[in-house]
């Protein structure tokens, strides 16, 4: 979609996403054969409902994948600094190349990211300028999705009418039990562990702040924000429409700010 794809050799970062992977194809496969067609046949459930679930299990892995082959903000080998930037700008220590601020360099990635955030083993690649509204919008529909989820098996046992027709096939309707089990299991895991991730990255676009900032503490008052929340979040998603901060399939144009206002660390 207009954008460098950016791959990442680790075997550790492929481990990682193949399980969120499974847990996606899982759930997809599953939830609608097991809970959402049945209840949609015998008129338990809406179309809607039925459409909703494929639309958040769509965003999610688009949102994904978007963000595990997107480039983070990789600088080049030979970067042209505009004159009027120079003062802004930092030796690296490790790559001996020039970056400008709140850049870092990603030892798992050998190079320098513009404002990384972190290395995220779970997409397989930086969290940085480029692709953090990504990572934002997949924690985003992961919750949704997780949730969905676990609201269905509930209803499905304590709120929905009983199935009257056993039209799945032998081993889904043998193993009903067991499936729904693992879902709700892998759903509470996924949500509790996404939840505070979520949270951790919504408070530092509140205050403008990366997570390896706060871990250094190189930032006086990062509890206190420096920039009204819609500036910060228009900044990471690329655009001041707020619709569209929802939407995985389009391309992120960066926000022209004052160079010195957006390296202030």
């Amino acid at each position: 979609m207009g954008q460098q794809i950016h791959f990442v050799v680790d075997r550790q970062g492929w481990c990682c996403m193949g399980l969120i992977i499974f847990v996606w194809l899982y759930n997809t496969i599953f939830i609608p054969k097991v809970i959402l067609f049945p209840h949609y046949e015998e008129g338990n459930i809406s179309v809607v409902a039925v459409l909703c679930y494929y639309l958040c299990s769509l965003f999610c892995i688009t949102s994904l994948f978007r963000a595990s082959v997107a480039d983070p903000g990789k600088l080049p080998e030979n970067p042209k600094i505009p004159i009027t930037e120079r003062e802004y700008w930092e030796l690296c220590n490790k790559c001996n190349m020039r970056r400008p601020k709140r850049s870092h360099h990603c030892s798992r990635c050998g190079h320098c990211v513009r404002r990384m955030d972190h290395h995220c083993p779970w997409i397989n690649n930086c969290v940085g300028e480029d692709n953090h509204w990504l990572f934002l919008q997949l924690c985003f529909y992961t919750q949704i999705l997780s949730s969905y989820t676990l609201i269905l098996d509930f209803c499905h046992y304590y709120y929905f009418l009983p199935l009257k027709k056993e039209n799945w096939d032998g081993f889904v309707f043998r193993h009903e039990l067991a499936l729904l089990r693992i879902s709700a299991f892998m759903g509470l895991i996924i949500l509790g562990g996404i939840s505070r991730l979520f949270y951790t990255q919504l408070m530092g676009i509140f205050t403008d702040t990366t997570s390896i900032e706060k871990m250094s503490n190189c930032c006086e008052d990062i509890s206190k924000p420096r920039k009204p929340w819609q500036q910060t979040f228009s900044e990471v998603f690329g655009t001041h429409w707020k619709i569209l901060w929802f939407i995985p399939f389009r391309q992120r144009q960066p926000l022209r700010v004052p160079y010195h206002f957006a390296n202030h660390v």
